[in-house]
């Protein structure tokens, strides 16, 4: 589930905001976990390429909207990382932001300042930590409890804080290594950011699809027990997760992003996490944000000229957002 959690950039921000200051920028580089499934197990490698395969509007992170005779407008693709390969966008991205009129964001750049979050996480304080005396370790047993702290607290987070947060919050901070946490933490920007600055030097209005609470409220809408079988997932994984980082980019990079699920259920469940623990969180996360993402688009697409720019595993799949514009009457097509 590592894309995912990584496609959620308010808690990567957060993180970031409480983490210390490194020395040196690092290079976050790793192995290909797709690639070495080839050798380890070639019938998983073939099952996750075929449902790669099967998974429609999933090899393009760039696609032109159309309606009516207006401006075209662009819906773009992101990862919320760092790493230059993805930041450095192509030309014709490049085209898609200068001719807009606006850029919409899946959450507005003032509201992930560090003012503008933690005035949202105080709000929303129920939805991120326990409300019934509970704390973190009895819900994961002491030796996932002490692992987790020991990553968490290396984000910067004292262990009487981060055992106060419930499990997805964990999750989510578990999204970014080390390596990428010391570059966030040192002023480099992921290209969601990077994409509203440009915006705001061209003189482009930058505004939001989600409130940091409603994406808040999703997260924590997942059934506790899933959360807690995802953050095992993911404390199981953690050893590699810049393996796991590098091949989301990877895929990312070759318009694979219909391996990018798959990926994830299949070592999960090799680590012994059962692929159905996934099926709320795809629902609240990516399924019904999609809908929430899709209405706010349309009313932004009636006069064209927007740009549209989230994160890429929303743009797949039968319920994505290309499906669901082409459904609501827009022509939508792969421009890269």
């Amino acid at each position: 589930m590592r894309l995912l959690r990584t496609a959620l950039l308010s808690l990567a921000l957060l993180a970031a905001c409480l983490a210390g200051a490194a020395a040196q920028l690092p290079t976050c580089r790793g192995k290909n976990v797709l690639d070495e499934l080839k050798g380890s197990d070639p019938a998983a490698h073939a099952r996750i390429l075929a449902q790669a395969a099967a998974t429609e509007n999933a090899t393009a992170i760039l696609w032109r909207v159309e309606r009516g005779g207006k401006p075209p407008s662009h819906l773009f693709g992101t990862m919320h990382l760092t790493d230059e390969r993805i930041a450095n966008v192509s030309p014709a991205v490049k085209a898609a932001l200068g001719g807009a009129r606006r850029l919409l964001l899946e959450v507005n750049a003032d509201d992930l300042s560090a003012s503008g979050f933690m005035k949202a996480f105080a709000s929303a304080r129920p939805l991120l930590t326990f409300t019934d005396g509970r704390r973190l370790e009895q819900v994961l047993g002491p030796t996932d409890y002490n692992k987790t702290i020991g990553i968490l607290e290396r984000a910067g987070l004292p262990a009487q804080v981060a055992g106060a947060f419930r499990p997805w919050v964990a999750s989510m901070m578990l999204a970014l290594s080390d390596c990428e946490r010391r570059r966030t933490t040192q002023g480099e920007a992921p290209l969601d950011l990077r994409l509203a600055r440009e915006a705001q030097a061209l003189g482009i209005g930058v505004g939001g699809l989600e409130t940091l609470e409603q994406q808040f409220r999703a997260m924590a809408s997942v059934p506790e027990g899933d959360q807690v079988s995802l953050l095992r997932a993911g404390l199981a994984m953690y050893d590699r997760i810049d393996d796991m980082l590098e091949t989301t980019v990877q895929l990312y990079l070759k318009r694979q992003l219909g391996a990018v699920w798959p990926l994830q259920l299949v070592l999960a469940e090799k680590v012994g996490v059962a692929a159905k623990a996934f099926d709320s969180t795809e629902a609240s996360l990516i399924v019904e944000r999609n809908l929430r993402m899709r209405d706010k688009a349309v009313e932004a697409l009636g006069e064209g000229g927007v740009m549209i720019a989230v994160g890429a595993l929303h743009l797949p799949g039968k319920q994505g957002l290309v499906a669901l514009l082409r459904a609501a009457g827009y022509t939508v097509t792969a421009v890269e």
